[in-house]
């Protein structure tokens, strides 16, 4: 049985790229003007929005999941070196075509994971790529899916790589971020989402 979800060729490219801007805005609102920013207070004059690839539906993928119904605990190393406990909930798979990059297709897997206490948080997906540490944050970037329902081995659901983004640690030391496992380090260039300036 699939996870309700829209197929690739059935999405509206323009309303997709509209509501990609429209969320993006929204975010470079709330870094510039909210209390709750990771800028720096002394920053927030100056910031002039976020950094962005350009938004492209290569990177909206289908993913299908493999559920872990007893879930292995990962450890993830934090910025400021502490460890966080994990759950691997779930394993996405999913092929990457690009007709320009014949050399980067390919079938590949990321983890998801769920903080280990009982919730019904978002998966949280985060993962490095061949642009990390260059156009992209060194600390590498996350994404968090928030399936209609519990996920069944092979339920489908999007990964949508453009609502990618950098975490917090970033802008500030003052938030002690999640780095991403080795087993979510793709060997393929994932120019979507946020980047660097």
């Amino acid at each position: 049985m699939s996870e309700p979800d829209d197929s690739d060729s059935a999405v509206d490219a323009d309303r997709w790229r509209e509501e990609l801007e429209s969320k993006r805005t929204e975010k470079d609102e709330f870094f510039a003007e909210h209390p709750q920013s990771p800028v720096p207070p002394e920053d927030r004059e100056t910031f002039d929005g976020l950094e962005y690839f350009e938004p492209d539906l290569d990177y909206r993928v289908t993913a299908t999941a493999t559920v872990h119904d007893d879930p292995e605990v990962v450890l993830m190393e934090t910025t400021a070196g502490r460890e966080m406990r994990y759950l691997r909930v779930a394993t996405l798979e999913f092929d990457l075509t690009r007709a320009d990059e014949e050399l980067e297709d390919g079938t590949y897997e990321l983890g998801a994971y769920q903080l280990e206490s009982p919730n019904d948080e978002p998966l949280f997906v985060p993962f490095r790529d061949k642009t990390t540490g260059q156009q992209s944050y060194e600390g590498g970037r996350y994404m968090e899916l928030a399936p209609d329902r519990g996920l069944e081995d092979g339920d489908e659901l999007t990964v949508d790589f453009n609502i990618a983004y950098t975490p917090f640690c970033a802008y500030s030391e003052t938030f002690d971020c999640p780095l991403p496992p080795e087993e979510n380090w793709l060997e393929v260039t994932i120019p979507a989402g946020e980047r660097n300036e």
